[in-house]
């Protein structure tokens, strides 16, 4: 993991500034000579810039983002707890984490993070964008700020911006959250309980009824208690509480909430996305309930260069990590087609 620091006000869209901030970054390969081959990839909601830990079967070797071929770089968000300046950050003012006073965020401060890192590491052009979920929000709002500065998009399971599902659900995690006694003590552990329980909301949207029956049913019919599906359920929850911050995904979430690529431009929301021009690949998942396919076939009708593909995949919203080895099949067709 590479860092890199800004010393600088960072102005967010809030209208506060944090005196500076700091980007955890992996990088992966080598630029090339006329540094034509960067694969920019952002993360979603709770992963971190180990891209090639976390998408296996798609980024690294010997997948088809690897790093024989591409410059791949990926950036720790804004407010996550993965080594970007976040809620779990020391502030300078008063040498203590900045807990519940982290100011408020949104996807394009994240966004003007990732420009800055951009800028420190001499890219002047991006080969190929691509994320996923909330990495999508991110790569759009990326599209829409710097133009010029991204040659083809890829999105996955994402959407132009938050549905009133997404908020709805992410307002209940928050709840959960915010139902714990000890969220907002000045802890790194604050809101642990209620973070697994959000967790919990969390993953009953990013899976679905039919991928859960199929996994987690119990084979004996004579249980009373102690079922399958409530073992997964509490593994996950504290999986997460394990490895992340409640601050960070009470701050993240509200992040999502505000994602919108109309805020502020005085345009319909269908003119932003016709003014992207890159050539893009859209990939819907047709049993995703968070992110569903209705809102991929949107972007697809007003992104005027742009290709929809439809998965197949019993996973839900998770099936953009899952079905590796189908995502990298119409990506690399996809590539090929517009040119590597």
């Amino acid at each position: 993991m590479n860092h890199f620091c800004y010393d600088q006000p960072f102005e967010l869209e809030c209208g506060e500034a944090l005196p500076g901030i700091t980007i955890a970054y992996h990088t992966y390969g080598e630029l090339n000579a006329d540094k034509s081959n960067v694969v920019w990839v952002c993360h979603a909601l709770t992963a971190n810039s180990d891209v090639v830990h976390w998408w296996p079967g798609l980024v690294g070797r010997p997948w088809l983002i690897s790093p024989d071929r591409y410059f791949i770089v990926c950036a720790n968000i804004l407010g996550s707890c993965y080594g970007t300046t976040g809620p779990l950050s020391k502030d300078p003012a008063t040498g203590h984490p900045y807990f519940s006073n982290f100011p408020m965020i949104t996807i394009r401060d994240m966004v003007h993070a990732h420009i800055l890192l951009r800028k420190h590491l001499g890219i002047g052009r991006i080969h190929l964008l691509m994320g996923g979920s909330m990495g999508g929000y991110q790569a759009l709002e990326w599209c829409v700020m710097e133009k010029d500065a991204i040659d083809r998009l890829f999105l996955i399971a994402t959407s132009p911006s938050e549905s009133a599902w997404g908020i709805a659900v992410h307002t209940t995690q928050r709840l959960a959250i915010e139902a714990d006694p000890t969220w907002r003590d000045p802890s790194a552990d604050a809101g642990s309980k209620g973070l697994r329980a959000a967790r919990a909301i969390g993953i009953l949207t990013y899976r679905n009824y039919g991928i859960l029956v199929q996994k987690q049913t119990d084979p004996d019919t004579e249980k009373t208690d102690h079922f399958k599906a409530s073992s997964y359920i509490n593994y996950q929850g504290d999986k997460l509480v394990s490895r992340f911050s409640a601050y960070s995904y009470w701050l993240l979430t509200k992040a999502m909430d505000s994602h919108q690529l109309a805020r502020g431009r005085h345009k319909r929301q269908e003119e932003v996305l016709a003014g992207i021009s890159q050539p893009t690949l859209i990939i819907g998942i047709d049993s995703d309930i968070l992110c569903p396919l209705e809102e991929q076939r949107h972007m697809q009708r007003h992104l005027p260069h742009s290709q929809l593909v439809e998965i197949d995949s019993a996973y839900g919203h998770d099936g953009f990590m899952v079905e590796s080895e189908k995502i990298a099949r119409h990506l690399g067709q996809w590539l090929g087609t517009e040119g590597r």
